[in-house]
């Protein structure tokens, strides 16, 4: 049974709407906001996408959980392209990737990985006639990024808090080679499932 690790139940005009013009959407936002240059215009996409995650009724607890990791990433861009560009182009670079995530998550949030990954599959089937691509191979990846990320984000806060315990915490290696052992276990796992069911 696929966990749904994202998706949060709800009656939201973005939980009724079907997975495929959800994705069509994302897909077309993401060109326009990369297209746009505007910090104005980029601002207010930014809002939107902030509105649209407040509307799939995520607690901000939650929301922070989703997101943290994200924010000293957006510190490092931001102070690289203020330090090399200018504080305009720093603040587009950074409200772009804001609007974007944010699109991205209302979307998660509101719609179930199932639903996703069957939208994706039909979306790839007029490739798959012409022999482009496999779309069942490209879902069942898609399908466990889904899954295992969620995954791995867990496996490192339990390692973390356990390391914490002995006094290891600020040691990178004590948190990131058990991190790798287990990540690469439960891939195995997962890969002999797959090979029993064919």
């Amino acid at each position: 049974m696929m966990i749904e690790p994202l998706y949060l139940p709800g009656n939201s005009l973005l939980h009724r709407l079907p997975a495929a013009p959800k994705l069509a959407a994302l897909v077309i936002a993401g060109i326009a906001l990369f297209a746009m240059h505007n910090v104005w215009l980029l601002g207010t996409a930014a809002v939107v996408s902030g509105v649209l995650i407040r509307s799939t009724g995520v607690s901000a607890a939650a929301l922070w959980r989703q997101v943290r990791g994200l924010v000293w990433i957006l510190v490092l861009i931001g102070v690289f392209a203020v330090v090399f560009q200018s504080w305009q182009q720093a603040a587009a670079v950074l409200l772009r990737i804001a609007a974007l995530v944010g699109l991205a998550l209302a979307v998660t949030l509101s719609t179930r990985t199932s639903d996703l990954i069957a939208a994706c599959e039909r979306a790839l089937l007029p490739l798959e006639r012409l022999g482009w691509v496999n779309a069942g191979k490209i879902s069942l990846a898609m399908a466990l990024t889904l899954r295992f990320v969620p995954e791995i984000w867990r496996h490192y806060q339990e390692i973390r808090e356990a390391q914490a315990a002995r006094g290891l915490a600020r040691h990178p290696l004590a948190l990131i080679v058990p991190l790798v052992v287990r990540t690469l276990k439960r891939a195995q796992q997962v890969a002999q499932a797959i090979d029993a069911r064919s």
